[in-house]
């Protein structure tokens, strides 16, 4: 299932792969997830999998790129989803690390825990 946003961010899609069966993921919820990024060449960029670490933070807070924020909530713990994030809602016209400016974002998230 796909679900557009808003036609400001109409480049930014959510993608289910996994509903997941568990509680719902709100703004204000400390999230734990799992995810894999990758630029739209298909290069990965970062992934808590391979560190096997997964990571944390407070969902709608800011901790995060807008995209994030956007594409998790409403997520329920055990899902999957693909986020692609353009550059307003992800770094924008700045360089991160070995993320070239103006880059759309590709992330495969999954929630595994809300606290």
């Amino acid at each position: 299932m796909v679900l557009p946003i808003a036609s400001a961010e109409k480049d930014f899609q959510i993608i289910d792969i996994v509903i997941g069966k568990g509680d719902e993921a709100f703004s204000g919820s400390y999230v734990t997830v799992h995810y894999v990024g990758k630029l739209q060449n298909g290069t990965k960029f970062d992934s808590s999998r391979d560190r096997n670490r997964p990571f944390e933070f407070n969902l709608g807070a800011g901790e995060v790129v807008k995209g994030w924020d956007k594409g998790i909530k409403g997520m329920r713990v055990g899902g999957k989803r693909k986020l692609i994030i353009p550059p307003e809602l992800g770094y924008g016209s700045k360089r991160v690390g070995n993320i070239p400016p103006d880059s759309t974002l590709i992330f495969e998230v999954e929630l595994l825990k809300i606290y």
